[in-house]
């Protein structure tokens, strides 16, 4: 293995940062602080940290409606990611946008979107306008498995494989469209096996697996950026949680989610890192109390921070990019 040990500890601290900012999520709102729903990553933070891993810092990533682990791993403030969840004036959308639309430029993170399969197209764009302007970047396109069903996503990919864009289509097959497994979705279930019909390449991912997802990420996204076109790579995962904050997840066999718990992703770093002996129990202890200190911090900056002055309700509606 050739990964720097401290960049993995980081790495690792930032998935127990993400699964954390989330139970504390679900905390606040049993509590009645934050209102409105939610769609939690739990058990795809592999997925998440191993996809953005896999990339160069400059790369450009784009999310969905469960989107808050892809923008913790991309480098956002926890503080006002949290922030924004509180409706605040200090979070990402000064308070107006809440779960599903966040964004970032500075760090190269395009934004979220409630809409199911709603970023596929944008992410196209941008990675055509990273083509037209030989950037040299590629563009992450995170999607789930229930988007695959929708338009918007075969006319993207159909354009990002004809105009050979660097781009990646990395759907994270959770195995659930809501409450509608795939195998009851689609005659032909593998999302990988459907995108070989538009002729870009395509992979098969466990993605509970940080290690098995950054090098196919970082594979891919080498070979995009050289002039190969657009990838496609299927992390098939689970989400240890409800669809969303009103989902008590009834429809799926207890077996099931015994099984995928055994796998939890958390579990299986923290497990390789000492296998590799490049972390003590220490070493992992330490990093998961910085990031459950570092999301305590970020629930009190929230409740500290002011509400949105209502004077400013028209303001940076529109942005240039």
């Amino acid at each position: 293995m050739n990964y720097d040990r401290s960049e993995l500890l980081k790495h690792y601290r930032t998935m127990v940062l993400i699964r954390s900012f989330e139970e504390a999520l679900d905390g606040l709102f049993g509590q009645g602080v934050i209102t409105g729903t939610s769609h939690f990553c739990m058990g795809q933070e592999a997925s998440a940290m191993g996809s953005i891993a896999g990339l160069r810092p400059d790369d450009l990533v784009t999310s969905n409606h469960r989107g808050h682990g892809h923008f913790l791993a991309k480098g956002a403030d926890s503080r006002r990611v949290m922030a924004e969840l509180f409706g605040k004036a200090t979070g990402y959308s000064g308070g107006r946008g809440g779960s599903q639309h966040m964004a970032d430029f500075s760090i190269g993170f395009l934004g979220s979107n409630g809409i199911t399969g709603g970023m596929t197209p944008i992410a196209t764009g941008a990675a055509l306008s990273q083509k037209l302007l030989h950037t040299g970047k590629v563009v992450l396109c995170f999607f789930g498995d229930g988007a695959s069903g929708q338009g918007t996503f075969h006319e993207a990919v159909n354009m990002g494989t004809t105009w050979e864009l660097p781009i990646l289509y990395l759907c994270e097959n959770n195995q659930y469209a809501m409450s509608t497994p795939t195998r009851q979705a689609f005659k032909q279930p593998s999302v990988a096996e459907r995108a070989k019909g538009y002729g870009l390449t395509t992979s098969v991912v466990d993605g509970n697996d940080y290690f098995a997802v950054r090098k196919a990420v970082h594979d891919a996204a080498e070979r995009s950026r050289v002039g190969e076109g657009a990838f496609l790579i299927e992390a098939m995962t689970y989400r240890l949680c409800g669809h969303s904050k009103s989902d008590a997840c009834e429809y799926r066999p207890e077996e099931e989610e015994q099984a995928w718990a055994a796998r939890d992703p958390l579990l299986l770093m923290a497990e390789r890192l000492k296998q590799e002996g490049l972390a003590t129990e220490t070493d992992l202890e330490q990093a998961r109390a910085e990031a459950y200190q570092e999301i305590e911090a970020a629930v009190q900056f929230a409740r500290e921070s002011p509400e949105p002055d209502p004077q400013t309700v028209a303001d940076n509606l529109l942005v240039t990019f």
